[in-house]
């Protein structure tokens, strides 16, 4: 079954997941496409070539049903409010509950891998919460459980190579990183093909380990990386004191602790099952990105 003639939204189009996504859309004959945005002018390109475009404020929810209306299919993507505690599940719920009042159909969520919650709070509990609010919506639904971004690593990666030192808190477990080009394939199937409610875990195609990038690091950039295995405090007091603000440090500690407990080492054929095409990987992806080592 297509929905390619079905009215498709796409919120966070202005980011680089949401672009791609209607990107994709169009290029697989996507009819009748809404891009949604809290910046709408950083769409002209995508309202040139037929899509629709519409301003949605997920901090102003009284205003969201009207920028869902008409939409059959939804893909909502989680924001990017981490630095105020609270606010991305209060985004979210305000834009599952517009969903609702606006007809939406069958609601898509892009997730984080393996959430769960946690009295303090962070992105693990954020997507829980706001996975749970889709559940709960009467609604069919898909959660895209993505794991981390490869283009993750380039956060820290020209640090490591300068210093030949890579810090992590990962306890030597594994993460199955995915591209985000992969994701944005994925999340474009599901748009236009899926239905019922279902959990999509999306995975690169290994669990790699720390001391495994750091070996790959070294082989894009042609100089020496050491992976170092360091307590989660000692990461925090590290990112903190190289500049990060705070809340930054704190979703980096939390993806390393929660890697170091197995949660991002899950593999799983939803790229190539939906895609049609095996996902990238890191090696792959780190030598087409040398520049920015």
């Amino acid at each position: 079954m297509s929905f390619s003639s079905s009215k498709l939204l796409v919120t966070g189009a202005g980011g680089q997941l949401g672009r791609r996504v209607v990107e994709l859309l169009l290029e697989a004959g996507a009819t009748n496409v809404v891009a949604a945005s809290r910046d709408p002018s950083k769409l002209a390109d995508l309202a040139a070539r037929g899509v629709e475009v519409r301003k949605a404020d997920f901090d102003d929810p009284a205003s969201l049903p009207a920028a869902f209306a008409g939409a059959e299919r939804l893909l909502l993507i989680s924001t990017d409010s981490l630095g105020a505690p609270g606010q991305r599940i209060a985004q979210h719920r305000a834009a599952v509950a517009a969903a609702v009042t606006a007809g939406v159909k069958h609601i898509a969520y892009t997730s984080g891998p393996s959430p769960y919650p946690r009295d303090s709070g962070g992105v693990l509990d954020d997507h829980f919460w706001s996975e749970q609010a889709v559940i709960a919506s009467g609604l069919d639904w898909t959660l895209l459980r993505h794991n981390l971004y490869a283009e993750v690593i380039l956060m820290g990666a020209g640090q490591a190579v300068a210093s030949g030192q890579l810090f992590t808190a990962t306890g030597g477990m594994g993460r199955s990183y995915v591209t985000r080009e992969d994701c944005a394939r994925v999340d474009a199937a599901v748009l236009l093909t899926a239905t019922g409610r279902q959990i999509l875990d999306v995975s690169g195609p290994e669990a790699v380990t720390q001391d495994k990038l750091a070996a790959l690091l070294a082989e894009a950039s042609g100089r020496p990386v050491a992976h170092i295995d360091v307590s989660a405090d000692q990461l925090r007091a590290g990112l903190t004191g190289a500049g990060l603000p705070p809340f930054l440090a704190d979703v980096l500690v939390d993806f390393d602790v929660a890697a170091s407990q197995g949660y991002h080492a899950l593999l799983a054929p939803t790229v190539k099952a939906l895609t049609g095409r095996e996902p990238g990987s890191v090696r792959d992806f780190l030598l087409a990105n040398k520049a920015a080592l």
